[in-house]
């Protein structure tokens, strides 16, 4: 069976994402895929927040509106904690700490400690309700995922991390990625709409028949 590749763009703090890559993940295994994880923040600090939403309190509400439907369409609806994270005590988190944390993984451990830290870091957010913007709590997974806090602290300071980043946004802009999850089969330059598993694997087929 052809193999085919998978550039996912994704955002931590993305309740969409949170959906799909438990999906993908399963999808891989089944279908041998190499899949090429791409950071892709959608508002990168606060003041860019404010300037889409035009308060972090106006944008806290709508995200966690977001989150309703992504429930909705959860296989594991049970996971999306709104209620902790409405009565979190911190301003709803933007995107590039957490960014910068998985590009950390991958520059210690490869594409697969990318995909492992994105997921402990979904669930952290939208499970446990933590804050994925603060330098501390990021950390603090880290270390639960058995990394050595003071060098992923390091690594995650480093311009190359943060390049790695930028590189990801650039890749995302010349394919004209604006949204995430973004899913982009590389022999093809299809994208998979996003939905069940069992609509994922019906596109998967159609995309390997094209390369066949």
């Amino acid at each position: 069976m052809p193999r085919l590749t998978i550039d996912f763009f994704h955002d931590v703090v993305c309740g969409w994402c949170f959906n799909i890559s438990p999906r993908l993940r399963a999808l891989a295994d089944e279908f041998d895929l190499a899949v090429h994880h791409r950071t892709f923040v959608l508002q990168d600090s606060r003041e860019r927040m404010i300037e889409v939403w035009g308060s972090i309190a106006a944008a806290k509400e709508t995200i966690l509106g977001h989150w309703e439907a992504c429930r909705r369409a959860s296989d594991t609806p049970e996971l999306f904690n709104l209620d902790g994270m409405r009565a979190a005590p911190f301003e709803y988190p933007f995107g590039l700490p957490a960014a910068l944390a998985c590009k950390a993984a991958e520059r210690i451990g490869g594409p697969a400690a990318h995909w492992d830290m994105f997921d402990r870091l979904q669930k952290a957010h939208i499970t446990e309700a933590r804050n994925v913007a603060d330098p501390e709590v990021l950390i603090s997974i880290a270390k639960e995922a058995w990394y050595d806090p003071a060098h992923f602290s390091e690594v995650m300071a480093e311009f190359g991390t943060r390049r790695a980043v930028e590189r990801d946004r650039q890749y995302a802009h010349r394919l004209q990625v604006r949204s995430v999850p973004t899913l982009v089969v590389r022999e093809t330059g299809a994208r998979l709409i996003n939905g069940p598993v069992e609509d994922l694997r019906a596109q998967l087929r159609v995309a390997l028949k094209l390369v066949a």
